[in-house]
């Protein structure tokens, strides 16, 4: 067993990059069976949709430091620290997001075969708003309610419905006379 990780009570924005030291049919026997995951770091469970396991070279285009930045959100500031040991990971690689922990403040015993290489933070976004928007296109346009504009539609479909059958009764009434 490696040393044990700490995961604080609420921690949503960090990611775990660990080596896997094993062969492939180890690393995908972990990808692919439910709860092995789980056991080989120390928990009972783990929910899977925040973890993933693949080989550094299924990335090429992109890279790993790539992937990080534009699809798990990791801050610059933590790449950049990190950046050489990332960049140098090759074989197999398990990228586990706190959000597997669902909040639960956890401690992970990982096996021995599992390396933590970084521990880095996604960049939070700023839901914030600068105020007001000053643009004429952005103010509402409505005239009159929905509510209104409903009932004005009622009134005119029901018109035309008694004017049908009213000129339908009149046919009827002039062939039956």
């Amino acid at each position: 067993m490696s040393d044990v990780i700490e995961i604080p009570k609420g921690a949503r924005d960090q990611v775990l990059v660990f080596a896997l030291d094993m062969p492939v049919e180890q690393a995908k026997f972990l990808r692919d069976e439910d709860g092995a995951l789980a056991q080989v770091l120390g928990l009972p469970a783990l929910d899977m949709t925040q973890a993933e396991i693949f080989p550094v070279e299924d990335l090429e285009g992109l890279g790993l430091l790539g992937y990080l930045r534009e699809g798990m959100g990791v801050s610059e500031a933590d790449l950049s620290d990190h950046g050489m040991a990332l960049d140098g990971l090759s074989g197999w690689v398990l990228v586990l997001r706190a959000r597997a922990f669902d909040g639960a403040e956890t401690r992970l015993t990982p096996a021995s075969s599992l390396m933590l290489v970084a521990r880095l933070g996604e960049v939070k976004t700023d839901w914030s708003a600068p105020g007001a928007i000053p643009s004429d296109a952005a103010q509402p346009s409505l005239r009159t309610s929905p509510r209104d504009a409903r009932n004005r539609a009622r009134r005119i479909g029901a018109s035309l419905f008694a004017v049908v059958m009213l000129l339908i009764f009149l046919l009827i009434w002039a062939l039956a006379t």
